[in-house]
């Protein structure tokens, strides 16, 4: 989860959110480069009272500012493309869990058990025991096994939501009367938090999420009991 005074993003548990780490670095230094470039030739006509004639109307010039911004942008897109087209990628997966968005709860339904289901609202303020996090804590978490394809099957019953897991990469809406779908893959166990992040309503800021990433041992017995 996000740190007091953390400047970038969180830090990537999943496959895809690396590959999104990879591309925000990569398009924030072409970003850089430009922006020192453009810094650098406005100061230089503020400073300087020198004027190149044969540079201002050079044919070649403007051909090389035409030409270079297009390969700034192919250099962009072919990666941001590749991204969305694994984000879209669906590859067997081992468990399927389908999320419903309430005013102003979650509810889980793993459909690969036959009545294994439940309600997940948030820990008031009040009812928080030490160590755990305001806005963030709810009453059952999402366990799910680490290191294996979870497709989650995401929609609402009332109005807008959004399913959002910024450590997994993960930023589904769940909209009344489709279902939309996504995967996740975590590398290594631990709770993740995340919330709703589409406005709906007057308690929009207490729908928290929690995934609990375990071993599949550890998930087995966790299914067990639950039954």
């Amino acid at each position: 989860m996000a740190c007091p005074f953390q400047m970038g993003l969180q830090d990537a548990t999943s496959p895809i959110m690396e590959e999104l780490l990879h591309f925000h670095d990569h398009t924030l230094m072409i970003v850089f480069l430009i922006s020192s470039l453009v810094l650098y030739i406005i100061s230089t006509m503020l400073t300087t009272k020198l004027t190149h004639t044969s540079t201002m109307d050079a044919q070649e010039v403007e051909t090389v500012w035409t030409i270079l911004p297009a390969i700034i942008l192919i250099l962009i897109a072919l990666p941001s493309l590749r991204i969305l087209y694994m984000m879209d990628e669906i590859n067997n997966p081992s468990l399927t869990v389908k999320t419903m968005g309430h005013q102003w709860y979650w509810s889980y339904e793993y459909t690969d058990y036959e009545d294994l289901n439940f309600d997940s609202y948030m820990i008031p303020t009040q009812e928080l025991k030490p160590g755990e996090l305001r806005l963030l804590e709810v009453d059952n978490r999402v366990v799910l096994p680490m290191e294996m394809t979870i497709r989650m099957l995401i929609s609402s019953e009332d109005v807008l939501h959004s399913w959002a897991v910024p450590s997994l990469g993960l930023k589904t809406d769940a909209i009344p009367g489709r279902l939309n779908q996504t995967t996740l893959m975590a590398m290594r166990p631990g709770l993740y938090y995340g919330q709703c992040s589409e406005i709906c309503g007057s308690n929009h800021s207490f729908m928290p999420i929690v995934l609990e990433l375990v071993p599949l041992s550890h998930f087995e017995e966790w299914s067990a009991s639950m039954l």
